[in-house]
């Protein structure tokens, strides 16, 4: 029996289907494979006094033979520079360290914030919601700048620690590992409860009470139920907060000290002080193999577990 031909409506609407499916892709490659591509070039190119400050540069109207030839002058000198220089590797290891401490940190605060949340009446949800993303209706900058208030010598905090004889003498907050610490889990709160926060309320409570009826154990039956069900939106905070935290600028520029120079400082420093746009554009891809490979590998280990457990 032959299959009739699809109609107009039908190829139309196939047609805008197709479109709406593609469109991510068509994203993607706009906005992030082409500003690669070029980051990438500049990152192979050697530094110039010039307009644009590098070296080689592609003429298009001169033809293929010159793409060719520029492309034979590409180098990895600059990706060497990164690898002899201890200052990258010190930026690179204090932003890890400062992303992955921060994340854990959030992690602690942020599920209890959510599960309290989840966990409450249906009519106060709206108002818990509303006081997590409260602090987006303000500018980020003005938000930092008043912890450089609060956390100065005469600032509110050693004023309350002082008043309550916590302390003797007013400690030093500013240009430390510490003021860092706290901008930043204050600023990327919100970024950790609210993925949780939409795992954890749409939790079948009845799995709890079919726990509790067997015998479980309250702590038993968080730990066995709660909290392996809540690993997606534990993973997707942990994402959310770890990869801007890596490349965060402006709180430790803020709020931190000579000794807190992670790497989004070392790119502002070589891309606007230094105008070694080669040597940022290496220190740019090198940053984004870090964030994308462990990425990858992760989604990789979901589809194989996914395909096993069909």
């Amino acid at each position: 029996m032959s299959v009739p031909a699809p109609s107009v409506q039908q190829r139309k609407r196939n047609l805008g289907q197709r479109l709406v499916l593609w469109a991510p892709y068509a994203w993607l490659l706009l906005f992030f494979l082409v500003p690669f591509l070029i980051v990438l070039k500049i990152s192979l190119s050697q530094t110039a006094i010039a307009q644009p400050p590098y070296l080689p540069t592609f003429d298009l109207a001169a033809g293929f033979s010159s793409l060719f030839d520029a492309m034979r002058e590409f180098s990895f000198e600059n990706y060497a520079l990164l690898a002899s220089d201890t200052l990258y590797l010190h930026s690179y290891l204090k932003s890890l360290e400062v992303a992955a401490l921060a994340t854990a940190i959030l992690l602690l605060i942020g599920f209890p914030v959510a599960y309290g949340m989840a966990r409450a009446s249906r009519s106060w949800q709206p108002a818990l919601f509303v006081l997590i993303v409260l602090p987006f209706w303000t500018s980020f900058l003005i938000r930092i700048y008043a912890w450089i208030n609060i956390l100065q010598r005469e600032g509110l905090l050693n004023q309350a620690l002082l008043a309550l004889r916590i302390v003797d003498e007013p400690p030093v907050w500013l240009a430390t590992d510490t003021a860092v610490m706290i901008g930043i889990v204050y600023s990327y709160l919100p970024f950790m409860v609210l993925p949780l926060y939409a795992t954890l309320e749409r939790m079948d409570e009845s799995l709890l009470e079919a726990a509790a009826d067997l015998g479980c154990p309250r702590w038993k039956a968080f730990w066995l139920v709660t909290l392996p069900l809540a690993m997606p939106g534990i993973a997707a905070g942990m994402l959310l907060c770890f990869i801007p935290i890596l490349g965060e600028f402006v709180i430790p520029d803020l709020l931190g000290g000579s000794e807190t120079i992670m790497i989004g400082q070392t790119l502002w420093t070589e891309f606007f002080a230094n105008k070694d746009w080669p040597v940022a554009s290496a220190v740019t891809v090198v940053l984004l193999a870090l964030l994308v490979i462990p990425i990858a590998l992760y989604q990789c280990s979901q589809l194989r577990d996914s395909a096993g457990g069909r």
